[in-house]
């Protein structure tokens, strides 16, 4: 079987982060979307994502097909039913599609013509920004299990202070002195060549990707998640920072979510919890308007490439759209758009221009270029979300 992972109508709830990248490739837990399901398939994916995202993320098809929405956390039994499904058939769980087998790609209502199957499984989804770090801990469970079964950890060295080692896995070249590690409530994974600097204290779930960096005398709770190259310090309670990204000193990130490409500077703190303890309402793309999480800790959604000054506040449930530069004294607004660049006092266009500058210098510093592929993305992202921008 060839599979492929279908973007369906979450993309729009997943908002900034997909505006950049088709919903497989969000990060959660150990994993990106895409990653957990090539590995319970044993397979590689292609994607049927945006068209102007397809230039990075091309679809590659067969004679047979299976069609996955990577929105659902997959599971053995699920990917048993959906390796048993007939050609030109679609298994739902509940009323929601989860997949469908086909020779092609199929709209709503040719789907609805397909031989219908039900699944009794209980699956978890990603359908909200906010479900990416509320739903942290159970997918980073299950991330360590997979990634570590059957395998022996690097040594942890003498000089931590170990609680429940036996849930704290360190990859090769992973690099830990001086710190405290506690593993009671949710395990640690190291990933490779990655290094926690001198005096931390990091409480599981938590996981540190490859070659991602916890500077001096970081506080961490989990569950949280660090991405490939990311690099924190401060204070951080259950966020996940998606990778390449840098909330390097003081100042505390809580209940948040930061694409790839940002830079959180120094002092910078938001809130996830309300003075009156109400729950939180969040911008929806989709609604076009604040929504009711549920949630009564709600923080910080960035997209990617958006950049912060030193001592930057944010309210409670911030949403902050692709390549903002944010600075100056005060709270700016919940929401700021796609390409805004200024703080509390006001806002202006940031022009692609200085925003690919920018990128550019930013990306080469961690050995990666900001190609033509990048730049087309992101002045489709610039066009798109001029309605936002009221300046």
């Amino acid at each position: 079987m060839n599979y492929v992972l279908f973007d369906s109508e979450v993309r729009i709830s997943l908002l900034p982060f997909t505006f950049t990248r088709p919903v497989g490739e969000i990060r959660l837990g150990i994993l990106t979307l895409r990653e957990k399901w090539e590995d319970h398939l044993n397979a590689a994916v292609s994607y049927i994502t945006e068209p102007y995202l397809e230039i990075k993320y091309p679809i590659e098809l067969a004679e047979d097909n299976v069609f996955i929405d990577p929105s659902f956390l997959p599971t053995s039994e699920i990917v048993a039913e959906i390796q048993a499904l007939d050609p030109e058939s679609a298994l739902f769980c509940a009323s929601e599609l989860v997949a469908y087998r086909s020779a092609g790609p199929k709209t709503k209502e040719e789907i609805g013509n397909l031989k219908q199957k039900k699944s009794t499984q209980d699956l978890i989804r990603i359908q909200n920004t906010w479900d990416i770090f509320s739903r942290n801990g159970i997918s980073l469970q299950r991330d360590y299990e997979r990634v570590t079964k059957g395998r022996r950890s690097a040594p942890i060295p003498a000089s931590n202070r170990v609680i429940s080692p036996e849930n704290i896995f360190l990859e090769e070249g992973a690099k830990v002195e001086h710190s405290i590690l506690n593993a009671t409530e949710g395990p640690i994974y190291l990933g490779k060549d990655s290094e926690v600097l001198e005096g931390n204290m990091i409480r599981g779930g938590f996981a540190l990707c490859e070659n991602g960096v916890v500077k001096m005398g970081a506080k961490i709770y989990g569950p949280t998640t660090i991405g490939p190259y990311g690099k924190v310090g401060g204070e951080i309670n259950n966020s996940v920072i998606f990778g390449y990204s840098s909330k390097g000193h003081d100042g505390f990130l809580g209940n948040s979510v930061l694409g790839e490409w940002c830079n959180i500077g120094a002092d910078s703190n938001n809130s996830n919890l309300k003075n009156n303890y109400e729950k939180v309402r969040l911008w929806n793309y989709a609604s076009e308007r604040f929504d009711q999480t549920g949630l009564q800790f709600c923080g910080l959604m960035m997209g990617d490439h958006s950049k912060t000054a030193i001592n930057t506040m944010f309210n409670t449930g911030t949403v902050i759209g692709v390549n903002c530069n944010i600075y100056a004294a005060g709270f700016p607004r919940n929401f700021i758009p796609s390409f805004s660049w200024g703080g509390a006092s006001g806002f202006s266009t940031y022009q692609t221009r200085k925003a690919f500058e920018a990128a550019e210098v930013m990306m080469a510093r961690r050995g990666r270029a900001f190609d033509e592929k990048e730049a087309a993305i992101l002045e489709h992202v610039f066009e798109i979300t001029k309605k936002w921008r009221k300046y």
